[in-house]
């Protein structure tokens, strides 16, 4: 990508113009697309985003044989995970998928450092590979724990509205831009010479946990999370893009009984959501899913949680 336009997109990147930041990045992506050599390769692209759990608490050392090295033909950029107000957030390169895009993950844009953890992304893409043995697969993630849809829930921990603006006008939706803008601008991920062609196919979301505590927040999730989710299908180009969700549970481990005291609120949005919205579907497999801590799934968790994503796409 030419410097010129990488100015452009960091000044707009700094507004909170909705419309603008998501249609510099349409913009970029399409001149990406429009000027390289004719020899390309295909990759399907998925987008993981969410708190936490898409984060990933499952320990390395858990991993069978299958899921423990790296995994052919499937490439991940995962966005470095920053709290609202820094600038860094959304920074990495692209790499084969192996162990350690879980919790304690960062990058710089120049290294990536691996974590010990790993999420859902290392099922889903050993299955995705199944599905489509002859394709080639890119994942784009952007998660934070304890981030929330919501301003008024966020904390500490990063908001995804849009609008959010606090000290200095950065937040977890402004991450998640940057994630996708330094994905797009890297034109050979495998690097073998060829431009490759990404190819959006679907949304995973695992979020909900951090807006099950609040009331008024919980009330509005079903807004929150149709508009968010309808503006990451829109900086993807695609409006009717494929999307599973996973359903929030609760693990019950509380002096008071639950966890989320208004949980039932969430759930009850993210299902009306896939019933309004053809492309949409609900996994639910996490209600059975035993947990490390009170919040976290336990690793076998996670690696069912990746395949149910693929599956659901």
């Amino acid at each position: 990508m030419h410097l010129s336009n990488l100015k452009i997109l960091n000044k707009l990147l700094s507004s909170k113009n909705i419309i603008i930041k998501t249609g510099i990045i349409l913009s970029l992506i399409t001149y990406t697309g429009t000027s390289q050599p004719t020899e390309k390769d295909t990759f399907r692209l998925f987008f993981l985003g969410g708190q936490s759990n898409m984060n990933g608490y499952g320990y390395n050392t858990d991993l069978p044989k299958s899921l423990a090295s790296d995994i052919k033909d499937v490439w991940i950029f995962h966005g470095n995970p920053e709290a609202d107000e820094k600038e860094n957030g959304g920074q990495g390169l692209w790499e084969i998928m192996k162990p350690g895009h879980g919790k304690g993950f960062s990058s710089n844009g120049k290294s990536n450092n691996l974590s010990d953890r790993f999420g859902p992304e290392l099922s889903f893409a050993k299955k995705m590979k199944e599905l489509y043995p002859n394709d080639k697969i890119a994942i784009i993630k952007y998660s934070k724990s304890g981030s929330s849809l919501d301003s008024l829930a966020a904390r500490h921990f990063g908001s995804w509205e849009p609008d959010y603006v606090g000290k200095t006008g950065i937040n977890q939706y402004d991450h998640f831009l940057n994630t996708i803008a330094n994905a797009f601008e890297i034109n050979d991920i495998d690097k073998n010479g060829k431009f490759d062609n990404l190819i959006p196919s679907g949304i995973v979301w695992m979020q909900g946990e951090s807006d099950a505590n609040n009331e008024e927040v919980a009330h509005k999730y079903f807004d929150n999370l149709k508009r968010l989710m309808d503006l990451i299908r829109a900086s993807l180009l695609k409006d009717d893009l494929p999307i599973a969700i996973g359903k929030i549970s609760d693990s019950g481990n509380n002096e008071k009984g639950k966890v989320w005291k208004y949980g039932e609120l969430v759930q009850f949005a993210q299902e009306k959501f896939a019933l309004t919205d053809k492309n949409t579907v609900v996994i639910r497999s996490t209600k059975y899913y035993k947990y490390s801590d009170r919040h976290h799934y336990d690793s076998n968790g996670y690696i069912d949680l990746g395949e149910k994503f693929a599956e659901a796409i």
